[in-house]
């Protein structure tokens, strides 16, 4: 498990979330608990598309602030590992 920094700001329409040491994880949302479901989305998405293309993940950096955020706070990243086997019928390997 990886534990990077989340943060948020209450702005006019709504919340901004972003994760302060993973650049490019954010969104926005009407309320706190969506945006907090949002970020951890895109936190996932944006690991899946490093990994995929071979690019290491930011490293978590615990000092990371921003002095605009109304509040910040950890955020976790739980990565799971899977085999894709994929079983060829037997007369297209013989054929």
């Amino acid at each position: 498990m990886l534990i990077y920094k989340a943060m948020y700001k209450f702005v006019e329409d709504g919340v901004h979330a972003e994760v302060l040491d993973f650049p490019g994880a954010m969104t926005c949302a009407d309320n706190l608990p969506e945006a907090k479901r949002l970020l951890a989305s895109a936190l996932v998405d944006m690991a899946e598309t490093c990994l995929l293309l071979g690019e290491s993940l930011p490293s978590p950096d615990s000092t990371c602030t921003d002095a605009d955020a109304d509040l910040e706070e950890p955020i976790y990243l739980l990565l799971t590992a899977a085999s894709r086997i994929s079983v060829m019928p037997e007369e297209i390997i013989t054929a």
